[in-house]
């Protein structure tokens, strides 16, 4: 996956796919009114169904870096 490429760390989907936000605000919810004692409680209820790792060289990153913000710059153009 590009994003774990890109950013240079492991990209993890969880299970369940969709609904992820609400799952994290209900998970919010519940921790500060004391329905999970600590993190280590949502832990319990949390699961991964698949994680990507970064296999880009540094190199490549660094290219691919560069060539983007070249880009964006050349997006200020005439926006005056």
């Amino acid at each position: 996956m590009i994003q774990a490429d890109i950013l240079n760390l492991p990209i993890v989907r969880p299970i369940p796919r969709d609904a992820t936000t609400a799952l994290g605000a209900a998970y919010a919810a519940g921790l500060a009114g004391g329905y999970f004692k600590d993190v280590a409680d949502l832990r319990a209820n949390w699961a991964v169904e698949h994680t990507w790792r970064p296999e880009m060289s540094d190199e490549e990153r660094e290219r691919i870096h560069k060539l983007w913000k070249r880009a964006v710059t050349k997006s200020f153009d005439g926006m005056d």
